[in-house]
């Protein structure tokens, strides 16, 4: 597929500015060229998408960026005559993918190139001649692009009620057919993503669909195939009680989403109710957690973990990732996780993350709730200035599986707010059985 150009009004700043703002830190920082190696960083300076890598709008492609230009190494025929004259235009000029290498070792002697070394491979590192100085850093682009402009949110907003409408469709669909019709975790997938693709400004999925009943749930990144998947129900009724985890996203035009819910099968037992309530308490305290702006996103980590730690419970996977606008489901530098905290990892206003706690029990069950939140600023005083979450996802959390006696009131307060919020926004979007859904799930507990 070739490379086309990501347009206004969904890329409200044009690539002119992101252009400059880079030369901008590339002076700050004393170079007079920059390689930028790493795929997202290149569609979002250049305002370009492709489809060279699968659930993500990316290309194959390096640039070097000087002062006065723009190279764009990338393969032949992947960008038309008019863009191509287009960003001839504007200061972007396209070479053959292979000619990055020549270019690097033909930079002058006394050139100070700005390189990330973890996003740069040795093969071009090598290239570079011995006489030119080396910066390194992280790409400033890297940090620029996870920082969402208010224009970007609004879309981003406007991208998570289409996606929540789908899901709506797809899960009043689904209560319908449950025990009537056979569905397995292979029907999931290709339901929820034909309700997605349905949408205004739907592009694709953002990574495979994932559904996993009972044990397969157990496996964060489980996959159903069709040599093996788990049947779910059929006419007879429901395959087995339970509990199905789905993990699912996609790419719209104005933003890329990342949901897991978990939903009973039958009636679930009481030991899976007390895991799921717990999960849910990690993503609730969470997401309701206030922080000061700069925070190291891993020292984030424990709140979440904190309701399980107290259960003598705990995930082996991180809390949460950064997520691109129209880009990578997983985009640094943000990670709220276990990872050893570095500077770019502080949290700034505009940063879209994941928040998504679990827990499994390997051959039994899997829980695992996400939401994506925007870092948004909140009041502040003497003690500096204050970041808070504000949730994106637009998707009712199933009440069935609370085991109520372990939330306390303003947990309960939180989800009925929650609800509201989603009610709301997704009313104007959805009718007949999936407003009714909606409805229903929606309603305070």
């Amino acid at each position: 597929m070739p490379v086309y150009e990501h347009r206004a009004p969904h890329a409200p700043q044009p690539r002119s500015e992101k252009l400059a703002q880079l030369r901008a830190a590339m002076a700050a920082r004393g170079a007079s060229h920059h390689l930028i190696s790493t795929l997202d960083d290149l569609a979002w300076l250049f305002n370009l998408r492709g489809a060279d890598v699968d659930y993500n709008p990316v290309f194959l492609a390096h640039a070097l960026v000087s002062a006065s230009d723009a190279l764009l190494f990338i393969g032949e025929g992947k960008v038309d005559a008019a863009l191509a004259a287009m960003l001839g235009a504007e200061g972007v000029q396209l070479r053959p993918y292979g000619q990055a290498r020549t270019a690097l070792a033909a930079l002058p002697a006394d050139a100070r190139l700005l390189i990330d070394p973890r996003r740069v491979t040795l093969g071009l590192r090598e290239a570079v001649p011995a006489s030119v100085r080396l910066i390194e850093a992280v790409n400033p682009s890297t940090l620029a692009k996870s920082r969402k402009s208010a224009p970007e949110a609004a879309f981003i907003r406007e991208a998570m009620a289409r996606d929540g409408a789908a899901m709506c469709a797809f899960y009043a669909w689904f209560e319908s057919a449950l025990g009537r019709e056979p569905i397995t975790e292979l029907t999931i997938d290709e339901r929820l993503s034909a309700e997605r693709a349905r949408q205004p400004d739907y592009v694709s999925l953002s990574f495979p669909v994932i559904a996993g009943f009972n044990a397969n749930g157990a496996m964060p990144h489980y996959r159903a195939t069709p040599e093996a998947h788990a049947v779910i129900s059929s006419t007879a009724g429901v395959a087995a009680d339970g509990l199905l985890l789905i993990d699912s996203g996609a790419q719209y035009l104005g933003g890329t989403t990342d949901i897991t819910r978990v939903w009973p099968i039958g009636e679930p037992t009481e030991a899976m109710k007390h895991d799921y309530t717990r999960v849910l308490k990690g993503t609730i305290a969470l997401s309701q957690t206030r922080f000061p702006r700069g925070t190291a996103s891993p020292m984030l980590d424990a709140i979440a973990r904190a309701p399980l730690w107290a259960a003598s419970l705990d995930y082996g996977h991180g809390t949460g990732h950064g997520v691109g606008y129209f880009l990578n489901v997983h985009e640094g530098p943000q990670s709220i996780s276990k990872a050893v905290p570095t500077p770019d990892m502080a949290m700034e206003p505009g940063m879209v993350t994941s928040i998504e706690p679990g827990l499994y029990r390997p051959g039994r069950w899997g829980v695992r709730i996400e939401n994506l939140v925007l870092n948004v600023t909140a009041p502040g005083d003497e003690f500096g200035d204050f970041l808070a979450f504000e949730t994106l996802t637009l998707c009712p959390i199933d009440t069935r599986c609370l085991e109520r006696s372990l939330l306390r009131a303003d947990e309960i307060d939180w989800l009925n707010r929650y609800h509201a919020t989603v009610r709301e926004r997704l009313v104007p979007l959805v009718s007949g059985t999936a407003r009714a859904w909606l409805l229903a799930r929606t309603q305070p507990v």
